[in-house]
């Protein structure tokens, strides 16, 4: 299809004066959007700026309480996710939605299965392996998706909606576990369904991905779209003014300073080994002080977080906090002892979604808000509204079900759950993952606050921008092992991708 007819065709969907309300919170006002056949159409804005809310209501998942949708010019009254499906719309949820005991294949094709001939294992084997040679995203169809990563998932949930043969195909977030080239597969994949005709909405807070991929990228903000244009036109300067409503001056905080040596370390870990893969770690953290934790995919970066937090069992070597030995670490004596673990998937780990924001939050601590029994409501109330104002949650609803919140305001919410304790030590695995710019300055700031509070503080992350930046040292992770400690101001970002690989400047293998 060329350009002159793609933009003379009806457009494969058009929202017209879309509203969109829950409970005392609007989250699409006044929407007009529409999306061309043969189109890469971006979303990007903060969490809460009402993407994956317009995403799901042209998915089904959700209906318009006023204004029109229409396919391919076609209005709908009553539109679900099984009507979306019929007119060949499939959403990638940033939220994944996976069948845990059953194998990669089985949920690719789970739903249609009458198109491929019954679902004998045989003929799913077979059309898994057409599917993912013609893809070639590098998951094993025959692996049980509870085994598998978070990055591996991801992959799944974009297989899925390929077997659907989908010609509307909605990515909320598809990168958000990706590596580099994983992601640049997945571009290429994108650029091919949309040479077939095929259209495709990108929702990310990946500015590069969006500037590289999409023809028209949507800013919205406050549930309201800001402005549509031409990706080819923008640059990240650009698209974050529109998001925040100004200019980004600064997105890191001034790095805290440290006194280390001159007192004891927080945690000091000894030659610790788990069968989870982490081998002969040591490494120490003091009060006030920010560590971060860098390794490629697969390092064992999250390992080591469990098995400090009591989660995984450690075979050998030993813990000592504040001097004393921590003997059988396990997640109630970590809580008890003032350790806090944001884990790298709030969903499946941190967060109850069907439970109120304020429940959340109190969950691990009514002990400290009970007495004789029972709960002291206006204790709990006044506290947790103290940590919603402090970690800025939007909306300020501690009665509204986190699973109402956007993603970056859910993660608000996890670190307020933990704040509440005044933890001593706080370990973040990937405390901004899938988080938009603005949310992740917010987190940014409530992390150098814990440490200036005394906090001792562990940064697990792959953005190694926030290593760098947030950090007062760094280990490098690689095969369950610590490779390295360097200083995070005498290292680029490049240097350290070079250190992680094992490689020197030019490219040679150290």
């Amino acid at each position: 299809m060329t350009v002159s007819q793609v933009e003379t065709a009806l457009p494969s969907v058009q929202v017209r004066r879309g509203y969109k309300r829950f409970g005392s919170t609007q989250a699409l006002e006044n929407i007009d959007y529409k999306l061309l056949r043969g189109e890469v159409h971006g979303f990007a804005g903060e969490n809460g700026a009402g993407k994956s809310t317009l995403a799901k209501v042209i998915s089904g998942q959700y209906f318009l309480d006023s204004g029109s949708l229409a396919i391919s010019g076609k209005e709908y009254s009553n539109w679900s996710t099984s009507i979306a499906q019929k007119n060949g719309i499939v959403l990638i949820a940033q939220e994944l939605s996976l069948v845990p005991q059953l194998s990669v294949a089985e949920n690719v094709f789970l739903g249609v299965e009458n198109h491929y001939h019954g679902i004998l294992k045989n003929d799913l084997s077979a059309r898994f392996r057409e599917l993912e040679n013609q893809f070639g995203l590098g998951v094993v169809g025959s692996k049980v998706v509870k085994s598998l990563s978070i990055a591996e998932k991801q992959k799944v949930e974009i297989l899925r909606a390929l077997a659907r043969n989908a010609q509307i195909i909605i990515m909320d977030e598809p990168t958000s576990s990706l590596t580099a080239d994983e992601t640049e597969k997945l571009h290429s994949i994108i650029k091919s369904l949309k040479s077939e005709g095929r259209s495709i909405i990108y929702v990310s807070h990946y500015l590069e991905s969006l500037l590289e991929v999409c023809d028209q990228i949507t800013v919205m903000r406050d549930g309201r779209i800001v402005r549509t244009c031409n990706a080819k036109l923008e640059t990240k300067t650009s698209i974050v003014a529109s998001m925040l409503g100004r200019e980004m001056s600064q997105t890191f905080p001034k790095r805290t300073h440290s006194s280390i040596r001159q007192i004891a370390p927080k945690i000091d870990i000894q030659n610790i080994s788990t069968n989870t893969g982490i081998k002969d770690v040591s490494m120490s953290i003091y009060p006030g002080e920010i560590v971060g934790l860098a390794g490629l995919v697969g390092s064992g970066r999250t390992e080591i977080a469990r098995a400090i937090f009591g989660l995984d069992e450690i075979t050998s070597g030993n813990i000592c906090i504040d001097g004393v030995p921590y003997f059988n670490p396990s997640a109630a004596k970590s809580v008890a002892m003032g350790l806090a673990l944001i884990p790298e998937d709030r969903r499946a780990q941190g967060l109850v979604m069907v439970h109120s924001a304020k429940k959340n939050i109190s969950l691990p601590h009514l002990v400290s808000l009970a007495k004789r029994g029972l709960i002291n409501k206006i204790l709990e109330k006044r506290q947790v509204i103290g940590l919603i104002e402090e970690v800025a949650v939007n909306p300020k609803s501690p009665n509204l079900p986190v699973s109402n919140f956007s993603g970056g305001n859910q993660q608000k919410i996890l670190f307020a759950k933990w704040l509440f304790g005044n933890p001593s030590l706080i370990i973040l695995d990937e405390p901004t993952r899938g988080v938009d710019i603005g949310a992740k300055i917010s987190i940014y700031k409530t992390i150098v606050a814990l440490a200036r509070r005394g906090a001792a503080v562990l940064l697990i992350s792959s953005e190694h921008a926030e290593v760098l930046q947030l950090s007062h040292r760094v280990y490098l992770m690689s095969r369950g092992s610590i490779t390295a400690e360097i200083d995070p101001v005498m290292e680029t970002e490049q240097s350290l991708l070079f250190k992680l690989f094992g490689l020197k400047e030019g490219g040679e293998i150290c």
